[in-house]
């Protein structure tokens, strides 16, 4: 492809590059670099792309792309944004495949998971969809799993990605958008036929800073969405729809809006309750428990809604589906008398959320296990010692993925928003905090698992080491 046709749609500052020079490939590690490559240097994490120019062009590459002009002997364009020049050259490389399906996004502190893989079944099953589903557990192409890293790709990752999707006839994507890939313009320049916005509430201010900050990066998702569906019972909607020009759309469980849930109910074997817009009604039951799952339907339904699929298609589709691995799943137990859920709650209202969930129909004692992440927000920490102090009828602190923290530095933390409660212990070792929880189970208790969900590692230092909740569970079932 010539130089010209990859830079097309950006903006050239300057340069010595030709622009009718041919590129074989696009590259923006130097580790990766193949000769012939476009070089786009962009500015990481951990370290400027800048730097790597030279190891790129021994490497072979042929150009770079650049944020401003360099000495080094190799041809270069200068832009103002090498990120959301690494968007558009991936976009104009796989030749626009994001323009060939609907692409629906959804941003929010929780439900995001949960909400896409509703939605993809959904359209599978009422509208005759092959849904493409980018996502913090894995990546799919319709029944194809693919392996993921981080729940928003980088930006030539995700077109080359969307280019497998619709080459292999996926009608729709539906996708996670982190604020982490909204501030960093990993989904520069795509267009989204709906944007969702589940909820907003503490996590990631090691990144953002600031609550506002947060909000602003969620909020660019309505920007680039031609409907904007959001939920009106989150006191952030008013920040999220500020610049919105987009056509609106409203769901709640206490208010009124354009989708409703009414006369809802509870149980351990999921949620019941009714749903109601302008037009029509339907009743929906889905095997997912806890009141978190009312939204998580809602928000589904009101995507699948506006793309016209019939209120009683979302409801019976909804019937089918019992729940994603990590997300209020239940590992089994036989023989037991006791319940163990998993969970990915690992912010201060999700942990909230599903303790006071769990709490609505155990029989028994509501047992949390939970720690903290080391190398993030450190905040939250107490937050969610003083939660699980107030909800749980006994906590057990124990580690997260500590990282390079020392895991007893980040569990008292959490101890010291526990002031004044007894109902607790700590067990610095996850396995054998799962172990105690089991050993110490009374009749009718649910136990959870809170933090890793859908996780079959934890990060000690900085490696990475196999752990699967549902296999600790089995093993020590049988030993």
């Amino acid at each position: 492809m010539k130089l010209k046709d990859v830079l097309h749609g950006l903006t050239v500052l300057g340069g010595t590059a030709d622009m009718e020079m041919d590129i074989s490939g696009v590259s923006y590690d130097s580790r990766t670099t193949q000769p012939g490559d476009l070089f786009v240097a962009i500015s990481g994490a951990a370290a400027d792309g800048h730097k790597f120019i030279s190891g790129a062009k021994e490497k072979g590459a042929v150009c770079a792309v650049c944020q401003h002009e360099i000495d080094e002997s190799i041809p270069y364009v200068v832009v103002e944004s090498t990120r959301r020049a690494l968007a558009v050259i991936g976009d104009n490389w796989f030749d626009h495949p994001a323009k060939e399906m609907t692409m629906i996004g959804i941003t929010g502190t929780n439900g995001k998971t949960t909400s896409t893989y509703l939605i993809k079944s959904i359209l599978e099953q009422k509208a005759g969809a092959k849904v493409g589903l980018v996502g913090t557990i894995q990546n799919m192409i319709g029944n194809e799993v693919i392996h993921t890293e981080r729940t928003t790709p980088e930006s030539f990752e995700l077109h080359k990605l969307f280019r497998r999707m619709s080459d292999a006839g996926c009608s729709h994507v539906v996708m996670e958008v982190s604020s982490h890939a909204l501030a960093l313009d990993r989904v520069y320049g795509i267009r989204f036929a709906e944007g969702i916005f589940t909820n907003l509430t503490q996590d990631h201010l090691d990144f953002h800073g600031t609550m506002e900050n947060y909000c602003a990066a969620k909020a660019l998702l309505f920007e680039n969405s031609d409907i904007a569906i959001y939920n009106s019972d989150d006191d952030w909607s008013w920040k999220m729809l500020e610049n919105c020009r987009s056509r609106r759309f409203s769901y709640s469980v206490t208010g009124e809006a354009d989708l409703m849930a009414k006369d809802v109910s509870l149980s351990a074997s999921g949620v019941s309750y009714k749903v109601e817009g302008d037009t029509e009604w339907a009743e929906v039951f889905v095997g997912i428990p806890g009141p978190f799952t009312v939204y998580n339907t809602l928000d589904a339904i009101a995507a699948c809604w506006n793309l016209g699929v019939s209120m009683e298609d979302c409801a019976a589709a909804l019937r089918r589906n019992h729940g994603v691995k990590g997300r209020m799943e239940v590992i089994p137990t036989p023989g037991k008398n006791y319940t163990v859920l998993n969970d990915y709650a690992h912010t201060p209202d999700a942990l909230e959320n599903v303790l006071q969930g769990v709490k609505g129909f155990a029989k028994g004692r509501t047992v949390v296990l939970f720690g903290c992440g080391g190398d993030r927000d450190r905040t939250k920490r107490p937050q969610m010692g003083a939660i699980a102090a107030r909800l749980a009828d006994f906590a057990i602190v124990t580690s997260d993925n500590p990282r390079t923290e020392e895991p007893q530095a980040i569990i008292d933390d959490i101890v010291a928003g526990m002031a004044g409660s007894e109902n607790y212990t700590v067990v610095p070792d996850r396995v054998e905090a799962i172990h105690y929880a089991m050993d110490h189970a009374q009749p009718g208790d649910v136990i959870v698992l809170a933090g890793k969900g859908h996780e079959d590692y934890q990060v000690i230092g900085t490696e990475k080491f196999h752990m699967d909740e549902r296999e600790i569970v089995r093993d020590w079932l049988h030993h």
